[in-house]
């Protein structure tokens, strides 16, 4: 959890400088213009990445809860009605709130281009991948603020609202302490 901004940051850093280095002849206007295209895909992927790690999330809480109740019998099996109503929840929350989160992130923490958001998506998509091929839960809102802090950071540091990003970080931490205090009471005895 807390290296997945560090990932995302590197990554993008990193994506950003091979391509500014391949496009380094092109123009302006020809490369805003084959990046608008391109971004379909890169958001394509960080999607992917999305739900294969924070539905996942839902979802085996979900069923965890229902087996626990014994309605799911004997084996533990995710029920299709779960997989379904959680896709539909997450599309509702982009629907409703998702253009805020889009406002924030390409506009308050850094200006984005296109090219910029192209090289932000892949980097936290592969953040996403890794962390979920190893069974490890990651916010993917502070993944894809490492990656659009890092792209943002090659073009210059103070291109970056430092502020910004780190209140999602801050909040993100705020969020686990209930958690890690009831994990560690529990772990030595208490309540």
């Amino acid at each position: 959890i807390v290296w997945s901004p560090l990932l995302g940051f590197a990554l993008a850093l990193l994506l950003w400088l091979v391509v500014a280095w391949l496009l380094m002849r092109s123009t302006p206007y020809a490369v805003d213009k084959k990046f608008r295209v391109l971004q379909l895909g890169s958001a394509a992927l960080y999607s992917i990445g999305h739900g294969a790690n924070d539905a996942q999330k839902t979802m085996g809480i979900i069923a965890s809860l229902l087996f626990a109740k014994g309605l799911l019998g004997s084996e533990f099996h995710v029920p299709f009605w779960v997989v379904l109503s959680c896709q539909v929840a997450m599309a509702l929350g982009t629907l409703v709130g998702g253009w805020r989160i889009v406002k924030t992130m390409g506009s308050r923490i850094t200006r984005l281009k296109p090219v910029q958001g192209f090289c932000a998506e892949p980097a936290g998509a592969m953040t996403l991948y890794i962390a979920t091929s190893f069974g490890v839960p990651v916010s993917t809102t502070h993944t894809i603020t490492g990656a659009i802090m890092g792209v943002g950071a090659a073009r210059t540091v103070s291109a970056v609202g430092w502020g910004i990003a780190g209140s999602i970080i801050i909040a993100g931490v705020i969020r686990l302490l209930p958690l890690t205090g009831r994990v560690a009471r529990g772990a030595r005895g208490g309540p």
